[in-house]
């Protein structure tokens, strides 16, 4: 058998980089699970794997070795099912964007859900700058302060005047990162400022839904010629959490975390309605943003519900 990493994944076939430099398309025989999670891809882009030649020049992929992290999603097509977007990352990048499409605010408080629980530093690229007006500038400052407030990093670019493609590209240089956003908010136009030769597909929003429009369609990692690699995925329209309990949501928000040895109720404080909170006093006081309190409460009412009526099979 051969060791490679998982550059690409399809769903059926996955693209195996080997030792040698050389490429392997290659499938999967068996069953994989993550712990009691039912995958809908049980390998992902960054797995490393032991693979055995076939006759018809092909692969199978026998073993997944030990994941040091990963990224994972409630499946946007079966509920019951967990959906990898990368394993064994440095890093990740989310890009969003204030304008053209419209930024949902909450969406970054559930990506840092998925990055969070891995201690994978993440940091928050606002793209598109050259469209911000001075009402946009203002709503990227305060959303700038509040999370970097909390110890992650902001940057504010944009592809096509160049502006912080140095820091971007700075960023990325030797790690290995996950890069991710909503459709549309310019992700492969920002890659392309600093790679050209790379020639990520981009494409237009949508001029009757004002929506991004998918560009990638399956997650693939592409190296870079000044360090590094990332790992592109498919826009994501929503985020949801299928495998989360409550007070994995409440462990995860970082500042929520660090204040709740301070509860009455300790680790165990959901910060909604328990006397002696406080999470809840700190939002109280402005210490804590009202904006991620708010976001937190709405994760915490889905996953209830979900939890209610279906509970992913194990």
């Amino acid at each position: 058998m051969e060791k490679g990493i998982v550059v690409k994944s399809t769903g059926s076939w996955y693209a195996v980089r080997l030792e040698d430099g050389s490429r392997l398309e290659c499938r999967i025989r068996g069953k994989f699970r993550l712990g009691k999670l039912r995958l809908t891809n049980p390998v992902a882009v960054g797995d490393e794997v032991m693979v055995e030649r076939e006759a018809d020049g092909k692969g199978l992929i026998k073993e997944i070795l030990p994941r040091r992290n990963y990224v994972a999603r409630q499946s946007p097509r079966k509920r019951t099912e967990v959906h990898l977007l990368a394993a064994n990352v440095d890093q990740a990048v989310l890009i969003v964007t204030i304008r053209h499409p419209n930024l949902k605010q909450g969406f970054i408080d559930r990506f840092l859900l998925m990055t969070e629980p891995f201690d994978i530093p993440t940091t928050i690229v606002f793209n598109k700058a050259d469209l911000y007006d001075e009402g946009d500038m203002a709503v990227f400052e305060y959303l700038r302060d509040i999370y970097t407030g909390i110890g992650y990093e902001v940057l504010l670019t944009s592809a096509l005047t160049k502006q912080g493609t140095d820091a971007f590209r700075a960023r990325l240089k030797d790690r290995m990162t996950l890069l991710s956003g909503q459709s549309g908010v310019g992700k492969s136009s920002l890659v392309n400022a600093i790679q050209p030769h790379l020639h990520l597909r981009t494409g237009e929003l949508s001029g009757y839904t004002g929506k991004g429009k998918h560009t990638t369609t399956f997650a693939e990692m592409f190296e870079l010629d000044f360090g590094g690699f990332i790992i592109d995925t498919p826009g994501i329209k929503t985020l949801t959490f299928n495998y989360l309990e409550p007070l994995d949501v409440a462990h995860n928000f970082r500042e929520f975390f660090a204040l709740s040895e301070n509860c009455k109720f300790g680790g165990k404080c959901l910060h909604r309605d328990e006397p002696g909170c406080a999470v809840k006093e700190g939002v109280e006081l402005g210490v804590v943003s009202e904006l991620r309190y708010f976001n937190y409460l709405a994760i915490l009412d889905e996953i209830e519900q979900q939890k209610h009526w279906e509970r992913p099979k194990v």
